[in-house]
């Protein structure tokens, strides 16, 4: 098996899987949708939410059933929203329950250098807002009236301090009072929201918090057949750290799940909404999709009784952030993990460390590229010179492979017992070839995911004129130098292909994968060039110590 011609196959297949994946998605049968009820919503949806039918009491969860749809209308209310900015987030409230309509991150601009900050939450546009409230017997959004509408001293908020609390107020004819109030923290995307309820009446009252994201599902991903990412919902439970829930699988069956802490969330590629209930209570967790065309995630609380008299507090919290692993992970066990690294996460976080360190070294997200491709093929080295020996000892082989060949003819089980007797007297192990390849292919695909899904590259400057490394190089200048890397390579391993066509497809190889790596983010083109320069070291200086112990290499 040839190192380079096994890569550049594996390449290959992924990309054809890309390629048919976006086919499907461009091409492939789609749902059918009501093309007079999107024009209806859009045409509707031109400020925050109704008070009557997108969020009225029948869109909110029960206290005992099932969780309700949600319905899509908008109408124009711009008098009751506050408007909060602090240094990370620039928000708007609802006073009508409450609710988080909008939420611009501050410190991520939609295009690197663009004085237009990046829109996680929006009203309109695609309608994407995250929801709370107190259900219940007593519950201000339970009482067959709509949702509470809150007061609030001002319409415009701002950070000053380390801490800033927007409270709302909201209070019941018969005495109840309920102060919801939203917690910014300098320099931070998690928000706090505390309820603090006042029972002035005289009997027990009873209700439960709630929080959910709801979003249409007609939002492309964003992502394209070289660089696949997930938008949808997602979850954890006390079995499941972390669990993606599709829109398809919304629609399909609504989730209910009773589970000790938990969390919900939508994600996108470098972003992330999420719910997070208390983790020292149970907590259950609900999905539903309303007429096909909205996801509702959320959560419901412990249901809290309330004596005459008395006041109790409820918290919880919502990011609206970055994907930043660090923070994910003190906030909520697995919440971390929705920078999604697949299956082989936990080497891709420990690769992920690696390279915040080495940045935290040099200060240049693509020069720590460049020093942790140089570490990962210094570990690798020793399987890289078992794999080029192998394959030169394999090679050597070649002229007594051809005499059992034709001596045995078609006698296959007598050509196999032959092979098995050459193997063992010239001590040469099959396998050697691909066992030291196949240990390396994890690491390469690890690596690949961390340079795909980490947010810290995401408009990371590098030198000269790759100023984005989460995106392709604007002159393809990566691609041509990997590409003429990889007709090195060729080069220099010699081939044991014999068939004239197969000879050309290898030599058309690395022109094709050029012209892949025209869309790949130049950090992953950046990588794969390194790692082509180093293994072009490297099998030069195999080959020579080969030659000097008498082994052929060609």
């Amino acid at each position: 098996m040839e190192s380079q011609r096994s890569f550049l196959l594996i390449g290959l297949a992924l990309v054809s899987f890309l390629l048919w994946q976006q086919w499907q998605e461009d091409y492939g049968p789609q749902p059918v949708q009501s093309v007079q009820s999107e024009q209806s919503a859009n045409s509707q949806n031109n400020g925050v939410p109704s008070a009557d039918s997108d969020i009225a009491t029948s869109d909110m969860p029960s206290g005992q059933g099932d969780i309700p749809g949600v319905q899509a209308s908008t109408n124009n209310n711009q008098d009751r929203v506050i408007h909060v900015v602090t240094d990370a987030l620039n928000v708007k409230i609802d006073l009508l329950g409450g609710d988080v309509i909008s939420a611009n991150l501050q410190d991520f601009p939609v295009t690197q250098g663009s004085e237009e900050t990046y829109s996680l939450l929006r009203p309109e546009q695609g309608l994407y807002i995250a929801q709370s409230g107190l259900i219940g017997r007593n519950g201000p959004d339970s009482n067959g009236k709509g949702r509470p509408r809150y007061n609030a001293q001002q319409t415009e908020y701002t950070l000053e301090g380390n801490e800033l609390k927007v409270p709302l107020v909201w209070q019941s004819a018969d005495g109840i009072k309920v102060v919801k109030t939203f917690v910014f923290t300098k320099g931070s995307h998690d928000v706090k929201v505390i309820y603090n309820v006042d029972n002035q009446t005289s009997q027990t009252i009873s209700f439960q918090q709630f929080g959910q994201l709801k979003q249409t599902t007609e939002v492309p991903d964003g992502g394209n057949m070289f660089m696949p990412t997930y938008r949808g919902a997602a979850y954890s439970t006390e079995d499941d750290r972390y669990e993606k829930y599709p829109f398809d699988d919304i629609q399909d069956k609504d989730l209910n799940k009773t589970t000790p802490a938990g969390w919900v969330g939508m994600l996108e590629h470098y972003f992330v909404s999420a719910w997070v209930p208390p983790q020292d209570q149970t907590n259950q967790l609900y999905s539903k999709m309303s007429g096909n065309q909205y996801a509702i995630i959320g959560f419901k609380g412990e249901p809290v009784s309330v004596g005459a008299g008395d006041a109790a507090t409820v918290t919880s919290d919502l990011y609206m952030g970055p994907k930043d692993q660090d923070t994910l992970k003190e906030l909520a066990r697995g919440l971390d993990l929705t920078v999604d690294y697949g299956i082989l996460w936990w080497i891709s976080q420990t690769l992920f460390s690696l390279l915040q360190f080495l940045h935290s070294l040099v200060g240049n997200w693509g020069v720590a590229i460049i020093l942790i491709t140089v570490v990962v093929k210094g570990i690798m080295y020793p399987l890289t010179k078992k794999q080029y020996e192998s394959m030169a000892r394999l090679r050597n082989l070649a002229p007594k492979m051809q005499q059992l060949k034709e001596r045995f003819g078609d006698d296959r089980q007598k050509m196999s017992q032959a092979m098995m007797e050459l193997y063992k007297k010239e001590k040469v192990n099959p396998m050697g070839g691909c066992l030291p390849l196949l240990l390396q292919m994890p690491i390469f695909l690890a690596l690949y995911w961390v340079l795909l899904e980490s947010v810290e590259l995401r408009h990371a400057d590098f030198a000269l004129w790759i100023t984005d490394l989460s995106v392709k190089d604007p002159f393809f200048v990566l691609p041509v130098l990997t590409g003429a890397s990889m007709w090195l390579l060729q080069k220099l391993q010699p081939s044991s292909v014999t068939d004239p066509m197969q000879q050309k497809i290898m030599q058309f190889m690395p022109v094709a994968m050029s012209v892949f790596f025209l869309w790949f983010p130049a950090g992953l083109v950046l990588y794969w060039l390194v790692s082509n320069i180093i293994t072009l070291v490297q099998a030069k200086l195999i080959y020579a110590s080969m030659e000097k112990r008498g082994i052929k290499t060609k």
